[in-house]
């Protein structure tokens, strides 16, 4: 372990890069122990910053705000400066982040300046760090995990890329002794020291690519979070399950586990690798039944399988386990059913920004009608539709990206019928319909794309309402009925809504218009 006097951060001359959560997270904590501080952001310059939470407040306490650009043009920063703190969104190809390197000035993300303050003991003894990475899945497991890690009786807390900072975390009165962290692929390229008590890798699909700049380079640094004693990776995904671990290794899966895993049998979440191995049971430790998690379905119970996992790492109970999970229910927009009418649910999965996780929340349903579609990111969605088309109903796309959806159905699944929702130029919503080869002609001229979040509210609201009711209308005519009229749009929300919530909170109040809906009873 490091000592407290290896540490020298008092006088040292700090560039915090982004003056976002994270890096005013780490400016308030570097000028509490006497650093000198200069945040850049592009938000900073010869007028007032706005929208800058803290900055007014770290400017008081000597930090010196700077905006990127004016930074940059002056080229004697690099002499002042000692230590570079980057923001999760700086990627390794940003002017900053290329001059930091060639100038050899260390560069560190807030979660790795974490990891050396905790490491150091300056604020208390070392904390337990349990790290929770993946394309998808992460911000439910890290969930799961601390309602875990709290039943068992030790306080924890879920911070990192869930929302709150590791090192805000960390100064949290009473002090928090478990760290559930949940880390991006871009926290941990800038975190390379972290060897946590154990991290989980639940999946790698293509993501964040453009940042990365490769899929090698990506998974690289995911598994990152397997750096530490135990490293837990999801068997069934080709990519995590071929990552190294250099500790313990434990796999999780669907599927009956083999010993060191942990997996499904008989209906039951089952632990073959810790409490087993304790116990002398072959056949492993029960935990509980599959149908008690929430969300239901295949994701759902992997994630439990993944936050189970990395609790039994570091002792907690098989009981505590138990307890926690049955109780246990998702935030908003992540497998939320939101109303229900004539036994068709309405499912808000408004956080399946991707592909691979609107495929994840498709399979936890027998039969769906589907609404997706916004910005893609230059992901495919072939896998996707040829790997769901059987469960498929109908679809309906919408915003910017929506032809290459309906392109992949006509190829994939041509006999499943298919709705574009946009607006047409005088501002009104147009429905499209399509089967095969077969297209409703459209009558008002045009399809403009969605592509920039200063679109209308109100117009991205009416586009919503009405794939709802085309949704509705595809559920009602299949024979037999789908159980599910469900929004993952595999996409993220920026060339419609300001962000996922506020698409699945129309996507929600779209479905409670509809006639015959009724509140949903809160689930026990």
């Amino acid at each position: 372990m490091t000592s407290s006097s290896e540490l020298h951060l008092r006088g040292r001359r700090v560039l915090v890069a982004g003056a976002g959560t994270a890096g005013m997270s780490a400016a308030r904590f570097l000028l509490g122990v006497d650093a000198q501080v200069t945040i850049a952001d592009d938000r900073f310059g010869e007028v007032e910053p706005t929208g800058v939470v803290g900055a007014d407040a770290a400017r008081t306490a000597g930090a010196r705000l700077i905006s990127i650009a004016e930074l940059l043009a002056d080229d004697s920063w690099v002499a002042t400066t000692d230590l570079v703190i980057a923001s999760p969104g700086f990627a390794p190809t940003n002017p900053l982040m290329v001059a930091a390197a060639e100038h050899e000035i260390p560069v560190w993300g807030e979660v790795e300046l974490a990891w050396r303050v905790d490491r150091a003991g300056l604020l208390g003894a070392p904390r337990t760090w349990l790290v929770v990475t993946g394309t998808n899945g992460k911000t439910t497991t890290t969930s799961m995990l601390t309602d875990i890690v709290v039943e068992s009786g030790r306080d924890a807390a879920a911070c990192g890329n869930i929302g709150l900072p590791v090192l805000d975390a960390m100064q949290t009165q009473p002090r928090v002794d478990v760290l559930c962290a949940e880390l991006s692929s871009f926290q941990l390229h800038w975190a390379p020291s972290i060897t946590p008590d154990a991290g989980v890798v639940l999946n790698i699909a293509d993501d964040h690519l453009d940042w990365h700049g490769s899929f090698a380079a990506y998974a690289a640094d995911k598994q990152i979070a397997l750096h530490g004693d135990v490293g837990v990776v999801g068997l069934d995904d080709a990519v995590a399950a071929g990552l190294p671990v250099p500790g313990r290794r434990v796999g999780f899966t669907l599927g009956e586990p083999a010993p060191g895993e942990l997996g499904v049998v008989d209906g039951e979440l089952v632990d073959r690798a810790f409490t087993a191995e304790q116990d002398g049971a072959s056949g492993g430790t029960p935990l509980i039944a599959a149908t008690a998690i929430h969300p239901p379905g295949p994701s759902g119970v992997s994630d439990a399988l993944a936050a189970a996992a990395l609790a039994l790492a570091i002792g907690v109970a098989p009981s505590a386990i138990g307890r926690a999970l049955s109780a246990f229910r998702p935030a908003a927009h992540r497998g939320e059913v939101v109303v229900t009418i004539d036994g068709i649910d309405f499912v808000d999965d408004s956080k399946a920004t991707n592909p691979h996780a609107a495929a994840a929340a498709i399979g936890a349903h027998r039969r769906v009608v589907l609404i997706a579609g916004g910005l893609l990111k230059g992901a495919s969605v072939d896998d996707m539709i040829t790997g769901s088309a059987d469960r498929l109903a109908g679809v309906v796309a919408i915003g910017r990206d929506r032809e290459i959806i309906v392109d992949a159905i006509s190829r994939h699944a041509p006999k499943v019928p298919t709705v574009t929702v946009f607006t047409g130029d005088d501002g009104g919503v147009i429905a499209q319909r399509a089967l095969g080869s077969e297209t409703d002609p459209v009558s008002s001229g045009g399809q403009p794309p969605f592509d920039a979040p200063g679109n209308s509210d109100d117009l991205a609201t009416a586009v919503m309402n009405r794939a709802v009711a085309e949704a509705w209308t595809l559920a009602t005519a299949d024979d037999p009925r789908p159980d599910a009229v469900l929004l993952a749009p595999a996409a993220a929300s920026l060339d419609m809504f300001p962000g996922y919530g506020r698409r699945g909170d129309a996507f929600a109040a779209a479905a409670r218009s509809l006639p015959g809906s009724a509140p949903r009873a809160t689930q026990p």
